[in-house]
């Protein structure tokens, strides 16, 4: 029996205008009835959920930050949080500048509402890469970005892809972090071990509920370890490779309410079930 689904948001639950569908809202809010806990894991930070939330009906748990950051809706509880120490992320810094000129880098504390961006990064940002106006991003210096441990340290080029620049950043043989990115254009380097299914073992563990019984829905390379750990883990039709190859199945695209018509499934299944 399924007790919890975890969903990514930007290219799985939400469709490509950002919006809730009104068929995934009602399916989602089925579920919720039927006593299953619903949880966005996302790459956003609590601010970027926020506008999501009453749309699809959020208002308890989240995972932020790729599972950094877990924290409740309503009470603004935080749970747990995983940041990048100072030496960690100033070593991959001075390492992949040496190597990549022109990188540029951003670090994510205090929650996700401290955005400190190196001088240059606005200019080659828009509004939904972070959900933030680029004139608001300010423009701070190398050691101000490295000045603090982040629960997410941005790792952007202007030239490069991020899978470009994920192979420039594994080259150089560096450890004590996590690296992922989840389409949007710059890697998201983590503390070690974070990832979507590290945040999501250790919510499930909060509540009593056993990998078994998740149901996990992703599309992106940042999904891929979710819905791996997931005891029944559903890749978008619009998935990228790394979360295609280790999904249970595969649903429609996020365009065409992939997400709502495998709970509406999985509700009639549990339905029978109890009959």
């Amino acid at each position: 029996m399924i007790r919890l689904i975890a969903t990514d948001l930007d290219g799985t639950l939400l469709r490509p205008d950002l919006t809730v569908s009104a068929r995934t809202r009602a399916a989602l809010a089925a579920a919720r009835a039927a006593g299953i806990q619903v949880v966005p894991v996302t790459a956003r930070q609590p601010r970027g959920v926020r506008p999501i939330a009453e749309a699809a009906g959020f208002a308890d748990y989240a995972l932020c930050g790729n599972g950094a950051h877990g924290v409740h809706l309503g009470t603004g509880e935080t749970l747990f949080e995983a940041h990048v120490p100072e030496a960690v992320q100033r070593a991959v810094a001075e390492a992949l500048a040496a190597r990549v000129p022109g990188v540029l880098f951003v670090s994510v504390r205090e929650g996700g509402e401290v955005f400190v961006a190196q001088d240059g990064y606005a200019a080659i940002a828009h509004f939904e890469d972070h959900k933030r106006e680029p004139g608001e991003m300010g423009t701070f210096t190398l050691d101000d970005v490295l000045a603090r441990p982040s629960l997410k340290f941005i790792v952007r080029h202007a030239a490069l892809t991020p899978r470009e620049l994920l192979a420039e950043v594994r080259a150089l043989g560096l450890g004590g972090f996590a690296v992922t990115h989840s389409g949007a254009p710059f890697l998201e380097v983590l503390a070690e071990g974070v990832s979507k299914a590290w945040g999501l073992e250790r919510l499930c563990a909060r509540l009593g509920i056993a990998r078994e019984e998740v149901l996990a829905f992703g599309d992106a390379p940042n999904d891929a370890e979710m819905l791996a750990w997931a005891g029944r883990g559903v890749a978008m039709g619009n998935a990228e490779p790394e979360a295609l190859e280790v999904a249970d199945e595969v649903t429609r695209t996020n365009a065409q309410d992939g997400v709502a018509l495998v709970i509406e499934r999985v509700l009639r299944e549990q339905a029978h079930c109890l009959t």
